[in-house]
């Protein structure tokens, strides 16, 4: 039989890593709930079409990166490598710009782009994001970035740092449009780059080689050709996000990878992560719905890299909920068993994170289980326990414990653990 592996560029976790996953994403989302974004489900393929007019066929992911086969009936569909065309397809399929405004959806799940697998790099990459569609308002965007700083800050990293800039308008980006193409014009770019600055030139100032980016130290920048409106707006939100209390650092040069950003722009990126140092970014996208067949509406949203975030923690040694239980229960004996089940399903109504020994194990033996598990308590029932209806309740970490009538357990638990807490 052949040995399988998983494919390359695609991130596992198990085991405490696994429960340290689960807890980075948890935490990314919390602020996103806490701020009234609603779950939603999006479709993990879709219409190829969708990715190529909403993402921009000028950028990397659509023209490089993108998973794209024929279904059987022929139609060509694509793995979604970014989530905001597919909310917006959402939000414009079922009308959902018709009711109350802002729409406010938060998403988690995988993305892919066919990219070269390395270190915080992969094909298959874990985000949680937001959008908020449908008002045009500085102070949603500052909610939207403070979302995400919030995030990052629940999980106590320090080492990152949110660049912020503007990317115009309608009205000022086509000027600034000619003023850049005039400079690259005189530039020494391969055929391949000149044709990508005729899509879109901005494409060229994200061009991450050196030969190209010491050329573009004299380059144009749109934050110094922003219209009276775009200034002011983007003054706005710093202020706001100084009432939040959120650190920002201006970023004149920030140009994201997806063509639909306009206005607000920003990322977040890691000192100790190096050349994948982004660990999430958005901005506003005043004319996606529109580009989508919807409405004139605009919208602003983020996407935080779970992969990398955990990438981050663990650079900055931080301690992650790895799933460590609360409790853990141990029978003696085959009678103790049946009062052991019966105690742990208690335990677990009550919201007692709780393991038990299987497999018939010894005192000694389930005990060293018990102390590896990292649990707090331990519950020990054995043939005495079971003729007096009691357990014996035992404190892991100082070795104290007492008897416990069976009726009790629970009640007792949930008070030593709120005691240990405070």
């Amino acid at each position: 039989m052949p040995m399988f592996s998983a494919p390359k560029g695609v991130p596992e976790y198990f085991g405490e890593r696994g429960a340290a996953f689960l807890a980075v994403r948890n935490a990314l989302a919390a602020p996103a709930i806490h701020a009234g974004f609603h779950y939603a489900e999006i479709p993990v393929f879709e219409d190829t079409a969708l990715f190529v007019r909403g993402v921009g066929a000028s950028t990397d992911v659509v023209s490089k990166e993108m998973y794209t086969f024929d279904d059987r009936g022929g139609r060509s569909l694509s793995l979604r490598p970014e989530g905001t065309a597919g909310v917006m397809r959402m939000v414009v399929e079922h009308h959902l710009d018709r009711g109350q405004l802002p729409v406010k959806m938060w998403y988690a799940g995988p993305f892919f782009r066919a990219e070269r697998p390395q270190h915080g790099r992969y094909r298959q990459l874990q985000q949680v994001g937001v959008e908020a569609i449908g008002v045009e308002d500085p102070a949603l965007d500052a909610e939207v970035i403070a979302v995400a700083d919030e995030a990052f800050r629940a999980l106590g990293l320090q080492q990152y740092q949110l660049l912020l800039t503007s990317l115009g308008c309608a009205s000022c980006r086509p000027a600034y449009r000619t003023l850049l193409m005039a400079f690259l014009s005189e530039l020494d770019l391969d055929e391949t780059t000149r044709e990508r600055a005729l899509l879109n030139p901005l494409r060229v100032l994200d061009d991450k080689r050196d030969s190209v980016q010491a050329q573009l130290a004299d380059a144009p920048l749109m934050s110094h050709h922003l219209c009276e409106a775009c200034a002011t707006y983007h003054q706005q939100v710093c202020g706001y996000l100084d009432l939040l209390g959120v650190a920002w650092t201006d970023a004149p040069r920030l140009v994201r990878g997806l063509d639909y950003y306009t206005r607000t722009t920003f990322e977040f990126t890691h000192d100790l992560l190096g050349a994948q140092s982004g660990i999430g970014g958005g901005g506003r996208y005043d004319g996606l719905m529109a580009s989508l067949g919807g409405s004139e509406l605009s919208g602003i949203g983020f996407g935080l890299g779970t992969d990398r975030t955990l990438l981050a923690c663990e650079a900055e040694g931080l301690s992650l909920d790895a799933g460590t239980p609360d409790v853990f229960v141990i029978a003696i004996g085959a009678e103790a068993k049946a009062a052991c089940v019966r105690t742990a399903g208690k335990l677990r109504r009550c919201g007692v994170v709780t393991q038990m020994s299987f497999g018939d194990r010894g005192l000694k033996g389930a005990m060293k289980a018990a102390d590896k598990s990292g649990a707090r308590l331990a519950v020990i029932v054995g043939d005495h326990e079971v003729s007096q209806r009691t357990a014996v309740l035992k404190d892991l970490r100082s070795g104290q414990q007492i008897d416990v009538e069976e009726d009790d357990i629970a009640a007792r638990v949930v008070s030593q653990l709120k005691g240990a807490a405070q």
